[in-house]
């Protein structure tokens, strides 16, 4: 029984993708501390005229295509509809609203927060027919189609919430995990700078290398895999000491205007680890205490994020909700 009456609204928030050491293996969901909803909001109801309908609101829709058919939510309701038909199920018309509050090319997850809002409030009006992981396979598909490349590095955070480590394809199973929860520095605070410009994650996807040495992917791996560990036993000074990337950071720099400088400044003015967010152009800094990150937020504000109406920094803590339904009566 769908709901067909009552509008079904979901939230689907900001992450950090990579975070440095885990290249399309890590991602981290945010929420800022001063209760902004940083995110996507998806609104749906049945359609009163026999059609479907989308709709954008928030402070990026005039950023997005023109065309609802280009829009990654519409995509989203017709791949959905695909698959609940292949089921034998019957769809039903709808009206979308998609409330757009995440800047496209960001590196904060843009476009997974439209999908996983998007796919999850489809699933709430039909009764959450699909499960977790089959949604979280979806999302990863669409999410591919403005990538170029299938990963779930901000998908996965963006709907369970935390931090995630990546297993898709770890098992070779069509029925696998395709992720796993890791345990979070919670007394962390993490601030995230956004400078009003875009970096397309296809653009800086191919800029990389084709090829890395045998010594940088041995200590990429070390690196990594010491920082799982870490989370593991709660070792913040191990964990945060190798937070440093080599895969992608070294060659994304040119596309980040002050970067350098800024973190250094962030560094020596006690900020635990400084990186890029996904692709860019958004940076992060983790910092041990709200001082700490009170400290980074005014350093990113002066060298970082220009005067642009459009460039914010917001001081965060781990979202471990992930994507939600909000009660908006």
């Amino acid at each position: 029984m769908t709901n067909q009456t009552l509008t079904t609204s979901v939230f689907a928030p900001i992450s950090i993708g990579n975070l440095s050491v885990g290249f399309d293996s890590l991602g981290l969901a945010l929420a800022p501390i001063d209760k902004t909803l940083l995110g996507d909001v998806i609104h749906i109801k049945s359609s009163d005229d026999g059609q479907n309908h989308l709709n954008c609101s928030g402070s990026y829709q005039h950023i997005l295509p023109p065309r609802k058919e280009e829009n990654i939510v519409w995509q989203c309701m017709l791949e959905y509809n695909k698959l609940f038909q292949v089921s034998g199920k019957i769809t039903k018309n709808i009206s979308m609203i998609l409330e757009k509050n995440v800047p496209i090319c960001s590196g904060l997850g843009s476009s997974a927060c439209s999908v996983v809002a998007g796919l999850h409030a489809l699933n709430a009006f039909y009764d959450n027919y699909f499960s977790e992981n089959d949604l979280l396979k979806l999302m990863g598909q669409l999410e591919a189609k403005i990538s170029g490349s299938l990963h779930y590095d901000n998908v996965a955070p963006c709907y369970f919430g935390g931090l995630q480590l990546m297993l898709d394809n770890a098992c070779g199973t069509d029925d696998h995990k395709v992720c796993q929860s890791l345990p979070t520095f919670d007394e962390c605070y993490w601030v995230v700078s956004y400078p009003d410009i875009s970096v397309s994650t296809k653009m800086a996807r191919e800029i990389l290398p084709e090829n890395y040495s045998r010594d940088d992917m041995i200590l990429a791996a070390k690196r990594f895999a010491s920082f799982v560990d870490a989370s593991h036993r709660q070792d913040r000074e191990q964990a945060f000491s190798v937070l440093k990337d080599i895969i992608a950071e070294p060659y994304r720099i040119p596309l980040l205007k002050g970067f350098e400088e800024t973190k250094q400044s962030l560094l020596e003015n006690g900020s635990l680890a400084v990186g890029i967010s996904g692709s860019g152009p958004t940076l992060f800094a983790a910092c041990k205490d709200l001082r700490s990150a009170e400290k980074a937020k005014q350093i990113f504000e002066t060298l970082y994020c220009d005067e642009s109406r459009q460039c914010f920094t917001h001081i965060c803590k781990t979202d471990k909700q992930g994507s939600r339904t909000l009660n908006l009566t």
